[in-house]
C-alpha cells in the first residue's frame, strides 16, 4: 500500500480542496467529473488527481492520488480517476496550464451533445475567452475501443490546434462533456463555472431568438483584453506595504 508522502502534502490538500469547490459548484451529481493539478517535482512534475469513484464529501487530502507524466503512482493508495489518461496527455502538450476540471455540467454538456461549438453572443463569454468555446469531432470505433481517454485528450489538443486556441481555458468533448484549464486546479474550477454560465445563457439567448448573432469583435477586444494581458484593469493591484 502507498502510503501518504509528506513531500507532496500541499499538492493533495489543494487538490482536495479543488474537488470539493466543484462539488460544492452544484455542476457534478454524483461522482461525475474531476479536478487534477500539475507540481513541479525533482526534474520533472507529478499530477494529483481525484480518486476515482469517490463520493467528493469523503475525500480527504491523502485520497488524491499523486502520479508521474508516465502514470505511475508516488502517492495515495487508491485508485486514480478512469480519466486520468486524459489529464496526463493534456499536461502533456498544453505545457501552459497547471490545473484540468471535466464535467459533465447540465449545458455545457448538451451543447457538447450537439457537437457544436458555443458562439460568442455576449460579453459575459467575452470576458473569458475571445472566440467560439470549441468543440471536438466524434470519436470513431477505434478510438474509443483502443486507448479511449488517451484518445480524448488527443481529440482536444487536435481541435484547439486546428483553431489556434491552445489558449483556450474551455473545450466541449462532443457527446461527453466538458473539459477546463487553469493555472492551479481551482482556477480551473472556476472557468468549469463560467463555462456552465456561458452555455446557460446561449441556450437561452438561442431559444428566445434563434437568429442571435455574434457580438461584433471590437466588443469582444475591450471586454477580454480588460481582463487580461498588458493592459487589463479588472480587478485589484497587489502593492506592498510599508
Amino acid at each position: 500500500m502507498r502510503r501518504f508522502n509528506p513531500a507532496l502534502k500541499d499538492l493533495q490538500e489543494r487538490v482536495c480542496e479543488a474537488n470539493h469547490q466543484l462539488h460544492r459548484s452544484g455542476l457534478v451529481p454524483l461522482t461525475w467529473g474531476n479536478v487534477s493539478e500539475r507540481e513541479a517535482f525533482e526534474d520533472s512534475y507529478v499530477v494529483g488527481i481525484k480518486p476515482s469513484g469517490v463520493p467528493y464529501e469523503r475525500i480527504r487530502p491523502r485520497d488524491i492520488v499523486v502520479l508521474k507524466p508516465t502514470g505511475q503512482i508516488v502517492a495515495g493508495s487508491l485508485r486514480p480517476s478512469s480519466d486520468t489518461p486524459t489529464h496526463l496527455y493534456l499536461y502533456s502538450e498544453l505545457p501552459h496550464w497547471n490545473g484540468i476540471t471535466h464535467t459533465h455540467s447540465t449545458f455545457a454538456t448538451a451543447w457538447a451533445q450537439t457537437g457544436r461549438d458555443i458562439p460568442i453572443l455576449g460579453t459575459t463569454h467575452a470576458d473569458y475567452f475571445p472566440r467560439s468555446i470549441p468543440c471536438t469531432s466524434s470519436m470513431i470505433e477505434q478510438e474509443v475501443t483502443d486507448q479511449y481517454e488517451t484518445e480524448t485528450g488527443r481529440k482536444i489538443v487536435m481541435k484547439l490546434r486546428e483553431v489556434s486556441a491552445s489558449d483556450s481555458p474551455m473545450v466541449l468533448v462532443h457527446g461527453h462533456g466538458a473539459f477546463t484549464f487553469g493555472n492551479s486546479g481551482d482556477s480551473s474550477v472556476d472557468a468549469a463555472i463560467a463555462l456552465e454560465a456561458i452555455a446557460q445563457i446561449a441556450t437561452l439567448c438561442l431559444a428566445i431568438h434563434p437568429v442571435t448573432k455574434e457580438i461584433p469583435q471590437y466588443l469582444i477586444d475591450r471586454h477580454y483584453s480588460r481582463k487580461h494581458g498588458p493592459n487589463s484593469y479588472y480587478g485589484q493591484v497587489t502593492t506592498q506595504l510599508s
